[in-house]
């Protein structure tokens, strides 16, 4: 294992050092307990927003602190679920009236940590929880895991939020989200989380990993490695049989970077899956490339569609101003 690091135990602790200082002008770091959080007030009876989970995703969730999207992230050690006090003395940093909205992947850690630190909050608050792999069956035993559509989730619910919406209106926009998006991954390799030191699963020059996890999971299946274009057909062809979107249908269309992905690579897969859908009469009306949620060092990608209508349109291109992403401010 080849990393810049000091020491393993002080890797999340001395990146978020980094992080604060580089972006000093739109977030502030406290590290008593570990969260990111806004540096300038909202206005009063704002909701919200909180996010957070395992280290080695950035930049989800830290990135997505600011303008438009979340009020405070708490990240936890690297694919570790952040801890309750994390979340609650966000919660008591950020909370401005409006109520406090828990934006939650569906990891098991994650919700159980975020339920007890929303059943100790004073405060009114809810929870959109977020499962858009759809490399998982529906009626798997925990449920789908959220992935990439976080992302998607985050972003239009904080610009309902800025603009005013209250925390019920909030909540129900992010499972109308979460319903409408789909996402599925293919690894090349696997990660190496540091603490381990060597890849999470082995995997051989000539095979790839389909439907894997952010956290280093295998996949639904291991296959050969084949071209580019067979490779997002096989993806594709599992977003569309699930979210069946009809001709003229607008869409946003999201390629993901697990973190070792070349940018060329990426650019190269969104052609391909945009003529995919093109070929269908689905129009991509928004797109976004990019290494978004990754998985620390995994070479592989995701694809996110969204179904789009006139009020997410309308949410995702409102402005928006954080380290990771910045528009129309």
């Amino acid at each position: 294992m080849k990393k810049f690091i000091n020491s393993i135990d002080t890797l999340r602790d001395e990146s978020l050092l980094g992080f604060s200082k580089a972006h000093a002008d739109i977030i502030q770091l406290n590290t008593q307990p570990y969260f990111i959080s806004r540096i300038n007030s909202t206005r009063s009876g704002k909701v919200a927003l909180i996010s957070g989970g395992g280290s080695g995703h950035e930049p989800l969730h830290t990135g997505f602190v600011g303008q438009g999207m979340l009020d405070a992230a708490c990240p936890g050690q690297i694919f570790t679920s952040p801890t309750p006090d994390q979340m609650l003395a966000a919660a008591k940093a950020v909370e401005n009236g409006g109520g406090i909205l828990f934006i939650v992947k569906n990891y098991a850690g994650d919700v159980m940590n975020f339920e007890m630190a929303a059943e100790m909050l004073e405060c009114p608050n809810a929870t959109i929880l977020v499962s858009d792999d759809v490399a998982l069956p529906k009626t798997h035993s925990t449920g789908r895991r959220g992935v990439a559509g976080t992302l998607i989730v985050e972003k239009m619910v904080g610009a309902a939020a800025e603009n005013g919406a209250d925390l019920a209106t909030c909540q129900a926009l992010g499972d109308k989200i979460n319903n409408v998006t789909a996402s599925i991954g293919v690894a090349l390799s696997s990660c190496t989380v540091p603490a381990l030191g060597k890849p999470t699963f082995n995997i051989s020059d000539t095979e790839m990993e389909m439907g894997v996890g952010i956290h280093g999971e295998r996949g639904r299946e291991t296959l050969k490695l084949t071209s580019a274009t067979e490779i997002v057909e096989h993806l594709a062809s599992m977003i569309d049989d699930e979210l069946k979107p009809k001709k003229n249908q607008p869409v946003l269309l999201h390629v993901n970077g697990f973190g070792a992905t070349p940018l060329m690579e990426l650019y190269l897969i969104y052609d391909l899956v945009a003529q995919f859908w093109e070929k269908r009469g689905i129009k991509i009306a928004r797109s976004l490339v990019g290494n978004y949620t990754t998985s620390i060092d995994m070479a592989g990608c995701s694809i996110t569609l969204s179904l789009l209508d006139e009020e997410l349109l309308h949410l995702w291109d409102a402005p928006v101003h954080t380290a990771a992403l910045r528009w129309g401010c």
